[in-house]
């Protein structure tokens, strides 16, 4: 269970990493130019590593239903958001609304999907996360 675990950390780790590369990005070029190379870039590495590795056609895409292809679209919103808002915002606040955002969604999608559990205490949790958020954004800046 720890290498599960520490394995998400440094996914975690790499996305913080990745969003601020990609707004550097951003302020030389466009958010949605920063998307666009992100994925470019993305898909030749990845086709690279499973050339190398094998897997790159391994499944049956027919087989998934349609809506199993929305995660690219909203991908690509997801990496332009994240581009345009690091700068603008800090790449701090923007994790905590991320993950605030995946949090609200994730409470929704258990609910919705009837996930075991209480969904009580995973609401509770995620308002825990949001007050936080609100504590940590800090007193605004006098000018």
């Amino acid at each position: 269970m720890i290498i599960y675990a520490a394995l998400a950390v440094i996914a975690g780790l790499l996305v913080g990493l990745s969003r601020q590369i990609n707004g550097r990005l951003a302020l030389s070029t466009s958010a949605m130019e920063s998307s666009f190379w992100n994925h470019f870039v993305g898909f030749v590495f990845i086709t690279c590593v499973a050339l190398i590795i094998g897997g790159l056609f391994a499944g049956e895409p027919q087989a998934s239903p349609w809506w199993a292809y929305l995660g690219g679209p909203i991908g690509v919103i997801f990496i332009a958001a994240g581009s345009w808002l690091i700068p603008r915002i800090g790449a701090a606040q923007t994790a905590m609304l991320i993950i605030a955002g995946q949090m609200i969604s994730g409470v929704v999608l258990d609910i919705v999907m009837g996930a075991p559990g209480s969904q009580w205490v995973r609401a509770f949790g995620v308002a825990l996360i949001l007050a936080g958020m609100w504590v940590a954004r800090g007193a605004p800046k006098k000018n």
